[in-house]
């Protein structure tokens, strides 16, 4: 392999046009199905269902799953962290609609049921559910011989939550002149593995016997996705949060934008926070520019709140306070996208 040679996510086998065009494809299949409890165009990150019509209870529903990084997982026999990504991967897109996550379902999917993977699996379940303040009420553990490797799994949740409806954050009110709070990652969470793979490999053990970043570089791609629920409903409950924005599949490129109000675009400084070791080591192996790398990777930033200017400075402060990692990062301007 050119070691100098640029390595893409759709090198890796992902072309997230592909993805672009399914969903336009099945927009019209689900819109049948709505009624008149179901809330459109309030947010971007869940999905919205009114309780008691147009001044009560908002349920806020959303799903998803690890994605490849559970290759590492079986491939190292550490199956005990992959839960807390799915929980994280499903109630972090709820939180940023103000809703408290209350129940969680997961679904297990196998080829052969292996009981204390699966028990590690749940357990790591479990721990991101009490991370998150939300009740595991339930899931599925399919066993379909043939459709996975030895020791493959695939592992997927649902999570629904509730806020009041005069309490939804949705980025309506965004204007330019907002200020960007950024909320520190844990690492590289759970997006972008498939590229991850390809740039790192799939020897776990050498990855596990690499210190070259300080600790086992297999320690830090299998580092859990963070959980900001509690710490964003405190905030939420003391500040007027005007949108928030979970740094997820494209990065930065995709997931800013989509709690803007058409018109409105932002400036990041990508230099006001810190870039954790594991995406310097990504940058240099891909030879990707900084904005195919901020349209993959969260790059050190896992959620982004933006605020009127004269609540940042307390923001930020209150933040650091909970545990979290709190930078300004940037502003909101007129246009459209994200300048770096």
């Amino acid at each position: 392999m050119d070691d100098n040679k640029k390595i893409t996510y759709a090198d890796a086998g992902v072309d997230v046009n592909r993805g672009y065009e399914s969903v336009a494809k099945i927009k019209a299949h689900a819109a049948q199905t709505f009624n008149a409890n179901v809330l459109q165009g309030l947010g971007s990150f869940g999905g919205f269902y009114s309780l008691d019509g147009e001044n009560g209870d908002v349920l806020v529903a959303g799903t998803d799953g690890v994605g490849t990084k559970l290759k590492y997982a079986f491939l190292s026999g550490r199956n005990d962290t992959v839960g807390i990504d799915c929980v994280a991967m499903c109630v972090n897109d709820i939180i940023c609609q103000g809703a408290k996550p209350l129940l969680f379902l997961d679904y297990i999917a196998t080829g052969r049921i292996n009981p204390d993977v699966v028990a590690d699996v749940v357990k790591g379940v479990a721990e991101g559910c009490k991370q998150a303040g939300c009740a595991l009420i339930g899931g599925e553990t399919a066993e379909m011989p043939s459709m996975y490797g030895a020791g493959e799994y695939d592992l997927a949740g649902f999570s629904v939550g509730l806020v009041k409806r005069e309490k939804i954050i949705n980025g309506q009110t965004i204007t330019p002149g907002c200020v960007l709070v950024g909320l520190a990652s844990s690492g590289l969470h759970s997006n972008g593995f498939s590229l991850v793979r390809r740039l790192l490999g799939e020897d776990v053990e050498k990855l596990d016997a690499d210190k070259s970043l300080g600790v086992s570089l297999l320690d830090r791609i299998l580092t859990p996705t963070r959980i900001y629920v509690k710490s964003l409903l405190t905030l939420a409950s003391e500040f007027d949060i005007l949108g928030l924005a979970n740094i997820t599949g494209g990065g930065f490129i995709e997931n800013i934008p989509r709690i803007f109000p058409s018109g409105v675009g932002c400036r990041v400084d990508v230099k006001s926070f810190p870039r954790p070791d594991i995406f310097e080591l990504l940058a240099e192996k891909s030879h990707l520019s900084n904005s195919e790398l901020y349209n993959t990777f969260n790059m050190g930033i896992g959620m982004v709140a933006a605020l009127a200017p004269a609540d940042a400075d307390s923001f930020v402060k209150r933040a650091n306070a909970l545990g979290e990692k709190a930078y300004i990062i940037g502003e909101t301007i007129s246009g459209e996208g994200v300048i770096l």
